[in-house]
Parts: structure tokens; C-alpha cells; sequence
């Protein structure tokens, strides 16, 4: 089989039994594909490990990232892995492939009483004016702090997603794995507000379960939030480049230095390795166990 039909195969494969994320079924597509233009696609079977190790050296020649080769790694040891299984090649090539190390890169993330006075802000116009789309922001920016919310998940919520009356959320990660998160009183005052009073205003029928709304009625889409959280906090960290991820950050250091202990942050955040939250602990001084409530400076 030719390998741009294999990679069709096996991103069909990791999209629907598998159930990874649309960005990484993406990211694992455009590696294959690259692969498949290196070599001129040809048979599965005829791929070797030379040919990886040219491929990953002519990235490196391009500038391409640390992270974003480990990604490459990682994309073509489960498309020959898979291949193997399926019986397209008798071997596996990446098995005397090296992964190459990822730099490490510290988040991004805004300084507590900063962030929190331009949510305070932000809340506070909201509920005086009255306007929809200014109660949809301040509650969208509440809740992806104050839940540490990817912001893929917090435009996928459903309106009943919401536990109102225990202020917890209940979430669908990457791999559609399941979590139940608590947000703080700020963020459960916004998104009572947007709920009750600035969501209907919205409603134009269509998608009536989502619980963020665009201008048109329809569910908020990602590049929109993206557009929310830039304009909002990209004053407070200083640079126009910023995006949804800034605040999941933000409220993950913030936890680890109230002195919320690592695994329960873990849990927050949906991480599947530990060692993917131990990157927070970089500004963190003191190791405390404490509960949400205790350790969110918006609790």
C-alpha cells in the first residue's frame, strides 16, 4: 500500500477508534504528509530507518523546533506501529529511532493580583451594562482561569455541563476523557449573570445546548475566545501575543503556589503524565496540601 494511503488510513483510525483531539489528527497528518512528499511516496513497506533519520535531519536543517521534531518522532512511531499491526510491513523502522530531546519551555502566565484586577474590571462592566456579549467575555475569561480550562473545552461546553448550584463543570478532555472541575465565586457570579441574563439575548436558535454563544447565536468558536483573552490580559503579560492557554497556565502556577498539591492540579488540568504539571512548579516556593477552595487566589 502507498503511504499516503496508509497515513489516510491510520489518521481515520486515531480520529475514530482512538479518539485523539482534531488539532493532534492534524499534527499527526501534516507530519505524515511531509513524510510521504520526502519520499515520493512509496510502498509502506519499502520505508526504513534511513529514510526517517533524513527526514527528521532535513526538519532540523529547516529550524524546526525541539518540540515540534519529538512531535514528528511520535507521529510516525504510531503510524509504523500501526502499520505493523496491520500487517502493511512485517517490522517496525522506529524501533532504532531516537527521540530527540524536547527543550524546556515555561509557560506563559500573568501575575495574580494584575490578572485578577482585569477580570475584577472586566465582571464588574459587565454587570453594569448589562451587554451580552460583555457578560459572554467576562464569563468565558472567569471560567477558563478559574477552571484552568482548555480553551477547546470551554467552547464545547453544554449549558447543562454546569453544576450551578456545587459551582463545578463538568468537562470532556483530550481522548473524551472525563473530568469534573470546581470553578470560584468570581467565575460562578459571571457565569450566572451570562446564563440568566446575557445568554437568551443571544439565542437565535440553532445550537440552543451550548453554553457560549457567538454574535450570531451560533457556539463560540476557538479563534473567537483566542481573540476574547488576547484583548483582555495581553496588557497585564505584556505582549499581543498571547492566547486561552496564558490563563490555563496562570491558574495552574497560581495553585501550586497557594500550595495546592501537584496530583490534585494534575487532575485539574487533565493531565495524563505528571510530569506534564511539574512544569508549574517553577515559581512555586512552599508544598502545602490544600483543597480548591484554599489554594485559587479567586476561590
Amino acid at each position: 500500500m502507498r503511504m499516503s494511503d496508509a497515513v489516510e488510513r491510520y489518521t481515520e483510525h486515531v480520529a475514530k477508534v482512538r479518539r485523539l483531539s482534531p488539532a493532534t489528527v492534524r499534527a499527526y497528518r501534516a507530519d505524515l504528509s511531509d513524510l510521504v512528499a520526502s519520499t515520493a511516496d512509496p510502498d509502506v513497506a519499502e520505508v526504513d530507518v534511513e529514510h526517517l533519520r533524513e527526514w527528521l535531519w532535513s526538519a532540523t536543517q529547516r529550524g524546526i523546533s525541539r518540540a515540534s521534531l519529538a512531535r514528528r518522532t511520535a507521529s510516525v512511531r504510531g503510524f509504523f506501529g500501526w502499520s505493523s499491526v496491520e500487517g502493511l510491513r512485517t517490522d517496525d523502522p522506529t524501533l532504532r529511532l531516537v527521540t530527540p530531546k524536547r527543550g524546556r519551555t515555561l509557560p506563559t502566565i500573568a501575575a495574580a493580583p494584575a490578572l485578577g484586577t482585569v477580570l475584577d474590571a472586566r465582571r464588574t462592566d459587565a454587570d453594569d451594562t448589562g451587554d451580552p456579549i460583555a457578560l459572554r467575555d467576562a464569563a468565558l475569561l472567569e471560567l477558563l482561569y478559574g477552571a484552568a480550562l482548555r480553551v477547546s473545552e470551554a467552547c464545547g461546553l453544554d449549558v447543562d455541563s454546569l453544576d450551578r448550584t456545587t459551582a463545578t463543570v463538568r468537562v470532556f478532555g483530550k481522548g473524551a476523557k472525563e473530568r469534573v472541575v470546581p470553578y470560584g465565586a468570581p467565575a460562578a457570579q459571571a457565569v450566572d449573570a451570562w446564563v440568566v441574563r446575557g445568554r437568551p439575548a443571544l439565542l437565535r436558535g440553532g445550537d440552543t445546548s451550548a453554553l457560549f454563544l457567538g454574535a450570531r447565536g451560533g457556539r463560540l468558536g476557538v479563534r473567537t475566545a483566542y481573540d476574547i483573552v488576547r484583548r483582555a490580559i495581553g496588557p497585564v503579560i505584556g505582549t499581543d501575543a498571547v492566547g486561552p492557554h496564558a490563563l490555563r497556565h496562570s491558574a495552574a502556577t497560581h495553585l501550586l503556589d497557594g500550595g495546592a498539591d501537584l496530583r490534585a492540579v494534575q487532575e485539574m488540568l487533565g493531565h495524563a503524565s505528571l510530569g506534564t504539571t511539574q512544569i508549574y512548579t517553577h515559581v512555586s516556593t512552599e508544598r502545602l496540601t490544600a483543597a480548591y477552595r484554599l489554594a485559587h487566589p479567586r476561590a
